[in-house]
């Protein structure tokens, strides 16, 4: 009986206890209801500017390696020995300079037949002219005569190698006395005094792009030099794969400042252009990314827009996306506060002083709530 009696006032100490959370837990939610009443939804305030389409010189940036104007790799046609490598890397050299001799034992063979053809046409010569010898004899010695003399001349040409163009030799690949297999040239000389370069440029500017065309080429190594140069070449054909054209660029080097192997980059202007732009400061960046974005005005509300940042000019950015156009409100002050789809409210005049007095205020409205809750 007292055991039962037991479990009886624990039952009503515990109905107790529900009773009183439940009714604490309503209190706190009707509070919190009330606040939550009396804030109502979030309004940022913001100040827009519209969207406007403005002329400017489109300039194409672009960006390249550069390359001797002239290279010449010294690789005989047949393989042999090298008998001398009169130049080594580093060295300078001028047009004419000999480079390398091969082995000369082919040259000189094929000299002694050319002498002796050359004797035999002299006395073919008279036979000829006393009616002495057919002509078909005659014809088929002067053939033979003339083979002789253009295999002197192949022996030459890829047994002494000279210098076509002033430069300086960049790689050696042999030794004087090893044999030359053709895997590799035995020099290879670049031309520093004048230099290319090859730049990719989009297919939309194919009609505006002219051989003569002036730019100037930057190397980060000078960032304060700019080095003129001229569009020497167009190539005829676009890249399916990139959209894009190739052109040649030939750039002085007369102070050797610039090498080959060196990165550049330059701008080709491509004439007047209307773009949309929006104040600079109205596109942010994502964090940790290059992604750019804005916020447009959209029947009041935040819409957040990717865009891809053009050219900059003024205190204006050409912005790219197909969600921007013209005449649109894009928000340039209060920006970095925005929620996509958050309620907007257009202000006007000074902006930030309303914004610390809107600061002022809220903190104020804080501190009763602490207060009261205290």
């Amino acid at each position: 009986m007292k055991k039962v009696v037991r479990w009886g006032w624990v039952s009503v100490m515990a109905l107790a206890l529900v009773g009183l959370t439940a009714g604490c837990g309503k209190s706190d939610k009707k509070k919190a209801d009330e606040s939550t009443e009396s804030e109502g939804p979030k309004v940022e305030k913001v100040r827009v500017e519209p969207v406007v389409k403005q002329e400017i010189e489109r300039d194409v940036e672009c960006t390249a390696v550069l390359e001797g104007y002239e290279t010449m790799n010294v690789s005989p046609s047949l393989t042999g020995i090298i008998e001398k490598r009169f130049k080594d890397v580093g060295d300078h050299v001028s047009t004419g300079d000999l480079l390398v001799r091969m082995d000369q034992n082919q040259l000189i063979q094929a000299k002694l037949n050319l002498a002796n053809l050359e004797t035999e046409m002299k006395r073919m010569d008279a036979l000829l002219a006393g009616g002495n010898v057919t002509q078909q004899t005659y014809d088929k010695t002067k053939m033979g005569y003339e083979q002789a003399k253009q295999q002197v001349e192949f022996l030459q040409n890829n047994t002494f190698f000279k210098a076509t163009f002033p430069g300086v030799v960049s790689a050696r690949n042999y030794e004087s006395g090893e044999l030359f297999n053709g895997a590799r040239p035995i020099l290879t000389v670049v031309q520093l005094n004048m230099l290319k370069a090859i730049i990719d440029v989009p297919e939309a500017y194919f009609p505006k792009i002219k051989a003569g065309m002036k730019l100037n080429i930057i190397s980060d190594i000078y960032p304060d030099t700019k080095f003129p140069a001229t569009i020497e070449t167009i190539y005829p054909t676009i890249d399916a794969a990139t959209h894009t054209f190739q052109c040649k660029v030939k750039i002085p080097n007369g102070s050797m400042k610039l090498r080959p192997g060196m990165y550049v980059h330059t701008a080709v202007n491509v004439g007047k252009v209307k773009v949309l732009a929006v104040p600079y400061q109205s596109v942010l960046k994502l964090t940790g990314s290059n992604e750019r974005y804005l916020f447009l005005n959209e029947n009041g509300f935040a819409k957040r827009v990717t865009v891809e940042a053009g050219q900059r000019f003024n205190r204006y950015v050409e912005v790219i996306s197909d969600e921007v156009v013209e005449g649109g409100e894009v928000v340039t002050q209060g920006q970095a506060r925005l929620i996509d789809g958050v309620e907007l409210q257009i202000i006007d005049g000074d902006y930030q002083e309303k914004i610390e007095a809107d600061t002022l205020i809220s903190d104020a409205k804080e501190a009763e709530v602490k207060t009261e809750k205290k």
